[in-house]
């Protein structure tokens, strides 16, 4: 079966949004969501619920492959880390419950300025 020059295209981006996705969240613990979302929505065109939803089941496998680094690297605070699991695994329950009642558009201004105020606090440290 021969493949398409869009076919081969559309395989590159998924490819190069999976490496940026992955490293990001290799190297500073988090934040592929912050990359694989837009990357989503503006390279792909998935829909903004969708986007929020798969980033969800994408960035758990780099979560895991990134945890057994950081852990074999005694990087773990694990008393810190039992304790903000249990309000982490209650906040993404109700995340998904709530990604169901938020509009589209609000959704995406409200990522956005969740972005833009974790942006500020980086920059002015």
């Amino acid at each position: 079966m021969k493949k398409t020059n869009a076919t081969i295209k559309k395989y590159i981006k998924y490819i190069f949004i999976g490496l940026v996705t992955g490293m990001t969240n290799g190297l500073f613990g988090s934040g592929g969501g912050t990359i694989v979302v837009p990357a989503m929505t503006l390279l792909l065109g998935v829909e903004e619920h969708r986007a929020h939803a798969t980033a969800i089941a994408v960035i758990l496998p780099l979560t895991v492959v990134s945890a057994f680094f950081y852990i074999a690297n005694h990087f773990v605070n694990w008393e810190l880390t039992w304790k903000t699991m249990l309000g982490g695994m209650a906040g993404g329950y109700a995340g998904a419950k709530l990604l169901n009642l938020c509009p589209t558009a609000l959704l995406r201004k409200i990522f956005a300025v969740f972005m833009i105020f974790a942006s500020f606090r980086m920059l002015i440290g």
